[in-house]
């Protein structure tokens, strides 16, 4: 992810990065995402979107999926037990924020029944150029 801007973050992470999401009260629940040989391709996470008592039934959505197993189904999966959790939460609204420049999981959220609901355009900068995010979200039923 070094090389795009899907990942925010400019330097690379080491693996006690990910640890510290499974020791905060903010994740409602986090999977690693494993092939059949047991290797990690990737991760899923549901978040707190807020502390705030009115946002108790929001949560935000995070995976990534290592590039090499994108399109093979595997967001669908992951996105599909995030949901179930959330509903098991009462949780009744997704969120997720995405990189402008990452059409590909724009598309994804699309066709998975999210919607967009606007852009912070030019907010960040990464290899010395602005990018926006969109805010897209979902209604559970």
């Amino acid at each position: 992810m070094r090389e795009t801007t899907s990942a925010y973050r400019e330097k690379t992470v080491g693996y006690e990065h990910f640890l510290k999401f499974i020791d905060t009260t903010d994740i409602y629940c986090g999977f690693a995402i494993k092939n059949n040989e047991n290797k990690i391709l990737g991760f899923c996470l549901l978040e707190v979107y807020s502390s705030l008592s009115t946002f108790s039934e929001v949560a935000e959505i995070m995976y990534y999926i290592d590039k090499d197993y994108t399109g093979k189904g595997i967001g669908t999966i992951a996105l599909k037990k995030l949901e179930d959790e959330a509903r098991k939460r009462k949780i009744r609204k997704l969120l997720a924020d995405i990189s402008s420049d990452n059409i590909s999981s724009i598309k994804f959220h699309e066709k998975n029944g999210f919607i967009e609901y606007g852009r912070l355009k030019n907010i960040a900068n990464k290899f010395h150029r602005y990018f926006s995010v969109v805010l897209m979200g979902k209604e559970l039923d």
